[in-house]
C-alpha cells in the first residue's frame, strides 16, 4: 500500500471511464471509501455523545468477515496518513490512544470519559459513595445492548453471584472500564490497528499522542490564516488576462472578510476537509489551487481530488461574492474531475 495507487473507475454500465490517474483519482477513491466506510450507517463504527467515532462492539453480527472490513478501513486510513491527505473523520480520544499505546492498546479508567461520559460520572460517584455499597445491589456483571436486545455479561467468572461491596467497588469500577474500553472491541481494534500499521510504521505513529494523531488525520482545529493560504496557493493557467487577475484579487479580498465558519466552508468545498494541516498550508498535498475559467454563466466549482477551486471570471466583485456563497451553502458547485 505504500506505493502510489493507480485507480480506474467504471460507470454504471461497467464501462471504464477515460482518464489518467495522476493522483487525483486515487485521492477521490480514498476520500469516497473513507467517508463511506466510517459512516455509522454501515454499522462498523458508532458515534459517542461527542460525535467522535469508535468501533461498534456488536459488529460481529454484520457478518463472519467483519474483521476484514476493519483491517481494510485501517489500511485506507493508513494510506491517507502516509500520503499526508486530510480526511474529515474524528475518532474518539480513547480509540486513538489505543493506536499509539505502548501497552498493547489496553486502556484504564480515565479514558472512559471519552467513550461514555455518563457512565464515567456514575462510576466516579460510586467511588465516592458514602452509604452502604451493598444497598445498591450491584454485582460483577454489565448489561450490553445488542441491537436492541439486552445481554448480561460477567465482568469476571461467576460475577453474577458476586455482590459489589465497599471493599470491592474499586475492582468493579476498573473491570467495567476494562470491558467498555478493551474487551468489547478487542478484535475490531486489533484488526483496524493491523491495517493501519500495514501501511504506516507503528514506531512512527508512536511519535505522536492521541491529540496530535487526530490533527494528522483531519487537520488542526485552529483559525484559518488567509495569508498563509494565499502564500501557498498555486494558480492553474495564465493570469496575464487582466480580468483573470482581477477575479483572483477579488477572491482574496472577499475571503479576508469571511467569518471563520465561512472560511471552513470554503476549505471543505475545495479540499473536502475544513481544517488546515498541522503546520499550515505549506503541507497541504496537493497544494491549494485556483483556476480562472471564462464561462461566467457558471457557479464556482471545485475538484476536491486536486484541491482545486474553479472561479468564473466575473467582472463584478459583488457577483463573485454572491455566487461563491451560494455555491458554498448549497454545494451546487461541487464536482469531481
Amino acid at each position: 500500500m505504500r506505493p502510489r495507487l493507480n485507480v480506474v473507475f467504471f460507470n454504471q454500465a461497467n464501462v471504464e471511464e477515460m482518464g489518467f490517474d495522476g493522483g487525483g483519482l486515487s485521492r477521490e477513491f480514498l476520500t469516497e471509501v473513507i467517508q463511506s466506510g466510517f459512516n455509522p450507517t454501515r454499522g462498523y463504527f458508532l458515534y459517542t455523545d461527542d460525535n467522535t467515532l469508535y468501533p461498534n462492539p456488536n459488529a460481529s453480527a454484520l457478518g463472519e468477515d467483519y474483521l476484514k472490513h476493519y483491517y481494510f478501513l485501517g489500511r485506507m486510513l493508513g494510506k491517507a496518513l502516509y500520503e499526508g491527505m486530510l480526511v474529515e473523520i474524528r475518532f474518539a480520544h480513547f480509540f486513538l490512544a489505543k493506536l499509539v499505546s505502548r501497552t498493547g492498546g489496553s486502556l484504564g479508567f480515565d479514558y472512559l470519559h471519552s467513550l461514555d461520559r455518563e457512565l464515567y460520572r456514575q462510576l466516579c460517584n460510586l467511588k465516592k459513595y458514602r452509604g452502604n455499597v451493598r444497598d445498591l445491589e450491584l454485582d460483577f456483571t454489565i448489561v450490553q445492548d445488542n441491537f436492541g436486545e439486552s445481554k448480561v455479561v460477567e465482568l469476571k467468572p461467576g460475577g453474577g453471584s458476586i455482590p459489589v461491596t465497599e471493599a470491592t467497588r474499586v475492582e468493579y469500577i476498573h473491570l467495567v472500564a476494562n470491558y467498555k474500553l478493551n474487551r468489547q472491541i478487542y478484535p475490531q481494534s486489533r484488526a483496524f490497528i493491523a491495517g493501519v500499521t500495514d501501511v504506516v510504521y507503528l514506531e512512527w505513529l508512536r511519535l505522536f499522542d492521541a491529540e496530535e494523531l487526530q490533527v494528522l488525520i483531519s487537520g488542526a482545529d485552529t483559525d484559518i490564516s488567509v495569508e498563509d493560504l494565499r502564500q501557498h496557493t498555486v494558480y492553474v493557467g495564465s493570469l496575464e488576462n487582466p480580468d483573470y487577475q482581477k477575479t483572483v484579487d477579488d477572491f482574496w479580498s472577499i475571503l479576508s472578510t469571511f467569518s471563520e465558519s465561512q472560511k471552513r466552508d470554503l476549505l471543505r468545498f475545495a479540499t473536502a476537509c475544513s481544517r488546515p494541516p498541522m503546520f499550515g498550508f505549506r503541507d497541504l498535498q496537493p497544494p491549494f489551487s485556483i483556476q480562472i475559467v471564462p464561462d461566467i454563466t457558471r457557479l464556482p466549482t471545485s475538484s476536491t481530488c486536486m484541491n482545486l477551486l474553479k472561479l468564473p471570471a466575473y467582472a463584478d466583485k459583488a457577483v463573485l461574492q454572491e455566487r461563491l456563497l451560494y455555491a458554498l451553502n448549497s454545494n451546487a458547485g461541487f464536482e469531481y474531475s
